[in-house]
């Protein structure tokens, strides 16, 4: 079909206002979040409703047209740039949360709920939602599906993927397929909601999610603690998960990421600090009275500075806000900036530090890490100017020095941002050639067009 052929053809679909054909409007859709080269698409629409979504996937389909699907764009890796000529669909407008049961603990939403929206309406309930990526306040719930998000509660309570129970969504034909169940148990079929959870948008269009949720924890408590050396901050992250404790999050920021945030947001971080833990437990009243104490005596024998108890939620959620801003604060210092996902076992986190700052002194670079370290998910952050074709070089070697040093840890090249294009060639380092092959097979057949995000994760 020719390209005014199916310009006709979306707008009717989807109605004239929601298919976007105009340079200037399709350049918004062209990156992502990833220091990576913008690719423009042909077109960009936006479904406004499942109905829609499933005809415009079978044009895409029948024409031959690569389909890129995008909530926020604000993953890191690359996942939601299209291919040149391709077509970009939004999730934006559908954005309903369907039903939230609160007898059998689960909600029911389509994949342009914003994040933070959703948790907080679940909170309003008495309820709880935890994945909690940084990007909440303006990531959507099927791109958290698609890249299997992370956050910083992670720790205790798992990622996007142990809270998802069932989906529906679209096949490369436009074909609803329908997977999971509304129950606690389910063992009906292939688990393929296991495979399109992380899958980047490769095998499948979400256009509805069923999530599990939670009761609210009935108390919880913050804590922040200060240390004079990086190393003792490092290895009270793996002497508390020694111990037998789970908090709900375990932060880590060395000096450069607390000056920055510091001086971003004012949450009150003590900017003369080596490195800070960032500490919250959470759970029955005396289970918390009794961890609190064990993690702040494990903190005093590895030698803390000080630990500050949050004195309320005003002042927790200060600090809090502080942490979720890393990113933003460390962008500001120079024009590109290069947030790494490395992640490796807890014990391995103090050697993993270690290296990252070897590998700045080595290659002469600002390099800003924070994380979850109470996972092993940590966030080298390189600050450089990629207009500076020696510096990128230097970068460029640092990102290669930084996943060598993971993998040879024992670690994985993303505990949440994802593989995209930024991490595909780095994949066979750690999953061999064979897994790769077995996985362009299941994509092969599923996706025989091979339209849907094509180039992303394992190539082609």
């Amino acid at each position: 079909m020719s390209t005014n052929g199916l310009l006709k053809e979306f707008e009717r679909i989807l109605g004239k206002d929601n298919v976007f054909s105009e340079e200037t409007d399709r350049h918004a859709y062209s990156y992502d979040a990833a220091v990576l080269e913008p690719s423009l698409p042909d077109f960009v629409l936006r479904p406004r409703s499942a109905e829609a979504l499933g005809a415009a996937v079978r044009v895409c389909n029948e024409n031959r047209l690569p389909l890129t699907v995008r909530g926020a764009g604000t993953n890191l890796s690359g996942g939601t740039i299209p291919k040149p000529g391709g077509v970009v669909i939004v999730t934006n407008a559908l954005n309903e949360i369907l039903e939230i049961n609160e007898q059998d603990l689960y909600a029911v939403v389509q994949p342009g709920v914003v994040t933070a929206k959703f948790a907080s309406v679940v909170e309003s309930k008495g309820l709880f939602y935890p994945p909690d990526p940084g990007s909440q306040s303006v990531s959507t719930l099927g791109g958290n599906v698609a890249e299997n998000a992370g956050g910083l509660r992670g720790l205790r309570y798992g990622v996007t993927r142990d809270y998802v129970m069932g989906l529906e969504f679209f096949d490369a034909n436009g074909e609803t397929v329908k997977t999971g169940a509304r129950t606690v148990k389910c063992v009906t079929g292939y688990n393929l909601g296991g495979l399109l959870v992380g899958s980047e948008g490769t095998l499948g269009i979400f256009s509805r999610i069923t999530l599990k949720l939670i009761p609210m924890p009935a108390a919880k408590k913050a804590m922040m603690a200060v240390f004079s050396d990086v190393s003792a901050a490092s290895e009270t992250v793996s002497a508390i998960i020694a111990d037998k404790i789970v908090p709900v999050t375990l932060e880590f920021l060395d000096n450069f990421t607390i000056r920055a945030v510091e001086d971003f947001s004012r949450a009150g971080l003590p900017v003369e600090a080596a490195a800070l833990l960032l500490i919250e437990v959470d759970g029955h009243p005396a289970q918390v009275e009794e961890e609190a104490a064990r993690v702040e005596a494990i903190c005093r024998k590895m030698g803390v500075m000080r630990v500050q108890v949050a004195r309320d939620g005003a002042e927790r959620d200060k600090v809090w806000e502080g942490r979720r801003a890393a990113l933003s604060a460390l962008s500001r210092i120079r024009p590109t900036t290069v947030l790494e996902d490395a992640t490796v076992p807890r014990s391995k986190v103090p050697a993993m530090i270690r290296s990252i700052e070897e590998i700045g002194r080595k290659y002469d670079l600002l390099i800003g890490t924070f994380g979850h370290a109470g996972d092993g998910n940590l966030h080298p952050t390189i600050l450089s100017d990629r207009r500076d074709k020696e510096a990128w070089g230097r970068v460029e070697k640092a990102i290669d020095a930084i996943f060598e040093k993971a993998l040879e840890y024992g670690g994985t090249l993303s505990g949440e941002h994802g593989i995209g294009t930024a991490k595909s060639k780095y994949l066979q380092n750690e999953t061999g050639r064979p897994a790769i092959l077995y996985s362009r097979r299941i994509k092969a057949a599923l996706d025989p067009n091979n339209i849907l995000n094509p180039g992303k994760i394992i190539g082609g």
